[in-house]
């Protein structure tokens, strides 16, 4: 009877999270009229073409900007940030200098600030430097995770062997050649998951670029589908591109995750048992 409920409720939470895009999936296929005629599962006459083409031809063509500012943002943002990241985990894992403690213990603190409230100072600090409804003012910070530190240092507190590291220096190798030849090595599947952390929550980030962007060309596809989601109720017409595009912006999260899972799952492990 344990497994029996254990089953049952990875069943529904499995159906919980897969329904959705299924529902995505069948939507993207409907004509305007087929969204009220039809179930919600049920598929329509195939109108997944015709609704592609006028994604693409809406407003000048303008999803294809947001299709180009998501890859920068979370392509870019995502490298550099899991470097970044990786970097200062590794850091405060295995180098020892004054303060180490009192930096992990910001990192923690930052975990717990929502970025709700750090919105406000970041438009304020844009401001400052004139780089507002600029792609900087979206992109730099986003390079900046204190969950991905922390995951970072506890990953790398777990694999990479101190011995490892002395040897290393005993050989002459500096501090950075270290890290990018030894620890990161030791550290991919952390350096994976902490990256796969980055791209998701830089692709779904609609918070920071409403306040920091007005130029629908420097839109990301999150921020561009939600003003276009909340013209539906006056012009209906934007709810097959709403639908159809967001089946396009859900695509590369799915893509990541399938390509990359055995790396990210050995990286969350691995974190776990720490």
């Amino acid at each position: 009877m344990r497994k029996a409920s254990v089953h049952l409720v990875l069943l529904l939470a499995a159906l919980y999270s897969v329904l959705p895009l299924v529902w995505l999936v069948t939507s993207a296929t409907k004509s305007l009229g087929e969204f009220s005629t039809t179930s919600a599962f049920a598929f329509g006459h195939w109108n997944l073409g015709a609704n592609l083409s006028a994604l693409f031809d809406q407003d000048g063509g303008v999803f294809l900007w947001w299709i180009r500012n998501s890859l920068l943002y979370a392509g870019l943002g995502a490298v550099l940030g899991s470097l970044i990241c990786t970097a200062a985990g590794y850091a405060i894992a295995k180098l020892s200098f004054p303060g180490r403690r009192l930096l992990f213990a910001l990192t923690l603190a930052g975990v717990l600030v929502p970025t709700t409230a750090l919105a406000l100072p970041l438009y304020l600090l844009a401001a400052q430097l004139h780089v507002v409804d600029t792609f900087w003012a979206v992109f730099l910070p986003l390079l900046t995770n204190p969950f991905g530190v922390y995951l970072a240092r506890v990953y790398a507190d777990a694999a990479v062997p101190g011995e490892v590291l002395e040897a290393s220096r005993m050989d002459g190798a500096g501090e950075l050649r270290t890290f990018f030849t030894v620890a990161l090595p030791m550290m991919r599947p952390g350096l994976v998951t902490v990256l796969l952390f980055q791209f998701v929550g830089i692709w779904n980030n609609v918070f920071l670029p409403l306040v920091m962007l007005t130029d629908p060309r420097l839109f990301p596809m999150s921020l561009g589908l939600f003003q276009w989601s909340t013209r539906v109720t006056q012009f209906p017409q934007y709810t097959p591109l709403v639908v159809t595009g967001s089946l396009l912006a859900v695509l590369p999260l799915v893509i990541a995750f399938v390509v990359l899972q055995r790396q990210w799952r050995s990286g969350l492990a691995t974190g776990a048992v720490k």
